[in-house]
């Protein structure tokens, strides 16, 4: 069985809230069309999933699920360092979802605003285990290990770049991930990280530059024997 088919324990759990809270249709957001036919279409079907989760529709959140989970978990991954956390994390995700889509007014996208409590529910999570580290003194917590899409380059080289991420600046190492590993753009990036995207191409640069600089071997020059 592949690792994709997962059982959506979150789903019941919805089922519940819901059933306790009571469902209710409310108006759609209403968003900005642009040039682009192709632009069009994803906003009105971004539009179209919020307001079938607004409105307790179990199958908006399926394939919400089924559209994003893959993508969500592999970030998660990333982010925290092991399948397990990241499971826990977009799980945890879903639920804060439909606890809080009543909130969501469309200021970003459904998708954006989702990805943004993921990346929030991270953060939350990576926080807990390194108090829970400092507690215990134990060493067993992960480094956020990237993994693209691509196989990936040679061991040595991926240790090296896993040990110079953890040295960049949070922002620096979570931009680098969004855009690098994960292929967002820079416009969905600012809406998940709420900065601008002026912000997000300038945080990538300076994780670059940083990133060459731990990762460039040391240059030996005749200056150094004098």
């Amino acid at each position: 069985m592949g690792t994709m088919g997962l059982a959506l324990p979150w789903k019941a759990r919805i089922s519940s809230t819901l059933r306790e809270r009571g469902t209710r249709v409310q108006p759609s957001e209403q968003f900005a069309g642009g040039p682009s036919p192709a632009a069009v279409d994803a906003l009105s079907e971004d539009a179209a999933l919020a307001t079938a989760c607004r409105s307790g529709d179990l199958r908006a959140y399926e394939r919400l699920y089924a559209m994003h989970g893959g993508r969500m978990k592999n970030l998660a991954r990333n982010v925290l360092g092991n399948p397990i956390d990241a499971e826990d994390a977009v799980q945890d995700t879903f639920l804060k979802v439909q606890r809080s889509i009543a909130s969501f007014r469309g200021q970003s996208s459904f998708v954006t605003w989702t990805y943004r409590i993921l990346i929030n529910t991270c953060y939350d999570a990576r926080r807990s285990r390194l108090r829970k580290k400092e507690v215990a003194n134990d060493d067993s917590v992960e480094t956020p290990r990237p993994e693209p899409r691509a196989p990936g380059a040679h061991p040595t080289l991926r240790m090296a770049l896993e040990r110079a991420l953890g040295k960049l600046t949070r922002h620096q190492r979570d931009v680098f991930l969004l855009y690098e590993v994960e292929g967002f753009r820079h416009a969905e990036i600012a809406g998940m990280l709420e900065m601008t995207e002026t912000a997000s191409k300038n945080t990538l640069f300076q994780a670059k530059k940083n990133l060459r600089q731990m990762l460039e071997p040391p240059r030996s020059g005749a200056a150094d024997t004098r």
